[in-house]
């Protein structure tokens, strides 16, 4: 199998109760070589497919959606005084050079660039406008205008064995974006990623929890973090961030639905400072083994991950606690505490409800935090 030269930096990953090592399709870090080269936008909007010869969709989709798929290009200082590079891949979602990618592609950055998909690519500087590395989510602005962009659709409508389409940089290999087909494997995934590199998201475990997530088996290499998962439509369902390096494929995917409000964020007010808990929750219905949710509780946001010194932890939250209510609303699931904090400010004390592992009910009060953006310069 082609590997990329030079050292390559891989992730490994848990899945919870099977005994499987996975790697993050993360940056793919290679030293000593570049790559191959050298007014508020639109988005779009079910664009229809273009036609081709003999009608093959998945060309049609490949058409469609290439020309908005970038190459995001790092520059990271590494220990002992040297240097890396990491690869990964981003896609645009507004023609003045929004772009989404995975916090893991640009966090520790100390320079960005970012290269389009065009026979002759064209070199931008990239910096941070937005993120959420909790969910290992990064929003980047280029400055660059009429640039083709991709449409944004559902992760809620995806259905098991629903054909998908993955593109990106994978293995840091020349040329363009490889493009590989699979099908939806499984919904609602839960996985813990070891990612020395994580920083305040994962804290001192350098343990990343990835919730609700989806598997697909259109293969998902190193260097195609930040890439579009896209449906049949050619819409963007999913953001592509591991793979499997135990098994072929196994991939795994952010649904797009989890990263609208951050990127709508990031558009709308660019750095803005945002209330931030500290916590990793999946949904008590989850059919996820490893969550061992209290006899007779059917709503609220399951804590699977606590960040280190986070809010939370400092408020007494804990891993298996379930959240039933912040700021005296409801919290019937993680989308709706995700709603209530996106209404409160940082440095403001919440009344936090909790049903803990033994089923015993408690209050406590959580001085909310700001939200950490990728630590990446400028």
């Amino acid at each position: 199998m082609t590997r990329p030269t030079g050292r390559t930096l891989m992730r490994r990953l848990l899945v919870p109760l099977a005994v499987v090592s996975l790697f993050a399709g993360a940056c793919s870090f290679t030293y000593g070589s570049d790559p191959a080269t050298g007014q508020v936008g639109t988005r779009d909007v079910n664009v229809p497919l273009p036609s081709t010869a003999g009608g093959d969709r998945i060309v049609a989709v490949v058409q469609r959606v290439l020309p908005a798929v970038v190459n995001v290009t790092t520059d990271q200082f590494q220990p002992g005084g040297g240097s890396g590079q990491g690869v990964g891949t981003g896609f645009v979602v507004r023609s003045d050079g929004v772009i989404v990618t995975n916090c893991h592609v640009v966090e520790g950055a100390n320079k960005i660039t970012v290269y389009s998909s065009d026979d002759t690519p064209k070199q931008y500087a990239g910096r941070v406008i937005g993120g959420d590395c909790e969910h290992d989510l990064a929003v980047v602005k280029i400055d660059a205008k009429e640039l083709p962009t991709v449409a944004l659709g559902s992760s809620a409508d995806l259905v098991l064995g629903q054909r998908v389409v993955a593109l990106g940089y994978a293995l840091a290999l020349d040329g363009g974006p490889t493009v590989t087909t699979g099908i939806i494997s499984s919904l609602g995934r839960t996985i813990r990623a070891n990612d020395p590199n994580c920083g305040e998201a994962c804290g001192a475990n350098g343990t990343r929890v990835y919730a609700d997530i989806i598997q697909t088996d259109a293969a998902i290499n190193p260097g195609n973090s930040g890439g579009p998962l896209v449906n049949l439509q050619g819409q963007v369902v999913a953001i592509n961030s591991a793979g499997s390096a135990a098994a072929e494929n196994i991939g795994f995917s952010i649904p797009i639905d989890a990263a609208k409000d951050t990127i709508a964020q990031a558009e709308s007010d660019p750095l803005a400072p945002s209330a931030y808990m500290g916590v990793i929750t999946a949904a008590v219905t989850a059919t996820d083994v490893s969550l061992q949710v209290p006899p007779g509780v059917d709503a609220g946001a399951y804590v699977l991950n606590v960040v280190t010194k986070s809010p939370a932890e400092e408020a007494g939250i804990h891993e298996g606690d379930v959240i039933t209510r912040v700021d005296g609303q409801e919290v019937s699931d993680p989308d709706a505490l995700g709603k209530v904090l996106a209404e409160l400010e940082p440095d403001q004390d919440v009344a936090t409800e909790l049903i803990g592992p033994d089923g015993a009910s408690r209050n406590v009060t959580v001085t909310l935090g700001t939200r950490p953006l990728p630590n990446a310069l400028p």
